[in-house]
């Protein structure tokens, strides 16, 4: 379309190309880009969408005009119904949320940049917290003769969301967990069948946003318990040895005796 409308309801500015229309048209096409304008509110954003958020994260704030182009506008951020921030640029602002005081009812507005014409958007709700902290448990502490310990990782409140899950264990806790090291049956559950101190933490976001380290847990091999020996067949072997030995010493003071002088015949 050759024509290019932009409108403004202070005034009832309409600018643009119209010479394809004829005076009664033009007209008509005026009021209801007018009415238009009139429908087509302004709308706040912000992403990413999660129910909370928490201290060191980054958001932003997206303000549509649904009007002209985002260069015709001044924009500016309400919290709690009073005036936050202002930009020129566009309808994005990127904001780092450093508290709990962040939280509150945002809304954006935008003025026209030719007149005094000032549109305001929805409100939304955005909650800041403390940062959060990863917790691990694990289904048992001792790793079984050729299997397995599975651990889960969570985060609290668990009511947020987005989180990639990163493991940990003693002794390489700078470099997460790969498959090399564990089996991953899920974002948040692993199995391990290597002993030593675990841990994990939750990452969302871009740039990453990390929660706390969770506790330490400690998983250990279970030692396989050495087959007892019965010291009673033993001691049967020894009592028989020792009782044929006896008879046997009997038996040859009785030949001696009885035999004693063919023995010292035989002899010499």
């Amino acid at each position: 379309c050759p024509k290019r409308i932009a409108c403004t309801i202070s005034g009832h500015v309409i600018r643009g190309h119209s010479s394809l229309l004829s005076p009664s048209l033009n007209k008509c096409f005026r009021l209801l880009i007018v009415c238009l304008c009139w429908i087509l509110d302004a709308v706040l954003t912000i992403e990413p969408s999660w129910s909370s958020y928490f201290i060191g994260e980054f958001v932003t704030l997206k303000c549509n005009m649904n009007e002209g182009r985002d260069t015709d506008w001044y924009y500016a951020s309400n919290k709690n119904g009073k005036t936050y921030f202002i930009y020129w640029k566009n309808g994005d602002y990127r904001l780092k949320l450093g508290s709990t005081y962040d939280s509150g009812e945002y809304q954006c507005s935008g003025t026209w940049k030719e007149s005094n014409y000032t549109k305001n958007s929805n409100t939304v709700s955005l909650t800041v917290l403390d940062q959060p902290k990863a917790q691990i448990t694990s289904d048992m502490r001792d790793i079984p003769v050729g299997g397995s310990v599975t651990l889960t990782c969570s985060v609290n409140p668990s009511s947020s969301s987005g989180w990639k899950y990163y493991w940990y264990r003693d002794e390489n806790s700078s470099e997460p967990l790969t498959t090399q090291d564990a089996v991953f049956h899920s974002n948040e559950q692993i199995s391990v069948s290597q002993e030593g101190l675990y841990k994990c933490r939750g990452g969302r976001g871009n740039p990453v946003y990390y929660t706390e380290d969770s506790q330490e847990v400690s998983i250990d091999t279970k030692d396989v318990p050495s087959p007892e020996i019965s010291s009673f067949p033993i001691l049967i072997s020894i009592g028989a040895i020792s009782g044929i030995t006896f008879i046997f010493i009997l038996l040859l003071l009785y030949c001696c005796k009885k035999f004693k002088g063919e023995i010292f015949i035989f002899f010499f």
